[in-house]
């Protein structure tokens, strides 16, 4: 019997696996995709993430500076400066690479499959043909582990879904610029001296390109051809009864998730997963329910508040004026997050 099975190989999955492997912990990695594995992301990593890799012992893969966080909208715009330390505009498939490479330079064992059932004991639990002490489900946004335990939780309010895309253009910017619109909003994070990535977020179901109309200040700036095809994700909110089901712990976007609105998905991850690591090392795995509460909290909190606000069409022409009014409440909340 093993110490710990991590089902889901994205980088809550392996972070998870590298901070248990370095703790003593022998872990298996079971992940059904081949690596590096690419998703419809907004591809910015923040400060606090940045450091999360950087204590992973992760050598921090090509990517581009990011300073702070900029609104942009009809007629104003807004723009905070991180307040400690810089954040990394990098590419899924690169952060993926150099964090598959991490795990196996740590002696983490990847297994190419699926999971299947998950069985659980008074002291074992049961996937994939692994016997472990502790299973950690990190198997993304719809959570097959998170389904079969019974851990769902219905959401009614209006869905939201994203997409992105790449051009192949010099970066205007070492800001990720959101800009706003009634009908949602679109993300531009540059992610190397030659390509930015543009993700577009909205509670309506329509073509990248028809979204991308409605931003035409951002839509002349993009003079590149598209340099990848676009992806999708959604719908985005996802909501859990739990973190924790017996001898298994949800981490990542698996552990439930508001919205990309404010950009703090691999942050989140990577703090999830020492959390969870050291929750399970001390023995106490009831204790990760709050960890999780307590990281999450200030995140959970803001970006529920920018969607209730954002969704409706007046609420959201009123965004980006507010903060360019207020900018020290703007500053303080970006840097809350960061």
């Amino acid at each position: 019997m093993i110490d710990l099975i991590v089902v889901g190989g994205g980088p809550a999955g392996l972070a998870t696996a590298v901070h248990a492997t370095l703790s003593g912990m022998e872990t298996v990695v079971i992940e059904p995709r081949v690596t590096p594995v690419d998703k419809a992301c907004g591809e910015g990593v923040m400060p606090s993430g940045v450091r999360a890799l950087r204590a992973l012992g992760l050598g921090l893969p090509p990517g581009h500076p990011l300073r702070g966080i900029r609104y942009v909208g009809e007629r104003h715009r807004a723009e905070a400066l991180f307040g400690n330390g810089q954040g990394l505009g990098v590419r899924r498939t690169e952060l993926h690479a150099a964090l598959t490479h991490r795990a196996r330079e740590a002696g983490v064992r990847i297994v190419t499959g699926r999971a299947g059932a998950v069985e659980q004991s008074a002291d074992s639990v049961t996937a994939g043909g692994f016997r472990a002490r502790w299973l950690v489900a990190a198997d993304g946004l719809h959570s097959p582990v998170r389904r079969a335990l019974g851990l769902d939780l219905p959401d009614r309010r209006p869905r939201r879904y994203g997409l992105r895309r790449h051009y192949r253009v010099e970066p205007w910017t070492d800001f990720v610029e959101v800009h706003w619109s009634p009908a949602g909003e679109a993300y531009v994070t540059p992610v190397a001296g030659d390509l930015v990535g543009v993700a577009v977020l909205s509670t309506v179901r329509r073509g990248f390109d028809e979204h991308l109309a409605g931003f035409p200040s951002l839509l002349a700036r993009l003079t590149g051809p598209p340099a990848t095809a676009v992806r999708g994700a959604g719908p985005l909110r996802q909501r859990a009864r739990r973190r924790t089901a017996g001898r298994v712990l949800l981490v990542g976007d698996a552990a439930g998730y508001v919205d990309a609105l404010t950009g703090e998905g691999v942050a989140l991850a990577l703090a999830s997963a020492e959390t969870a690591v050291r929750c399970l090392r001390a023995g106490r795995p009831q204790d990760y329910e709050r960890g999780w509460r307590d990281l999450s909290r200030r995140h959970r909190l803001l970006t529920e508040g920018l969607l209730r606000f954002s969704g409706h069409a007046a609420g959201a022409r009123l965004i980006v004026p507010a903060a360019a009014r207020m900018p020290a409440v703007f500053t303080a909340a970006v840097r809350a997050l960061q």
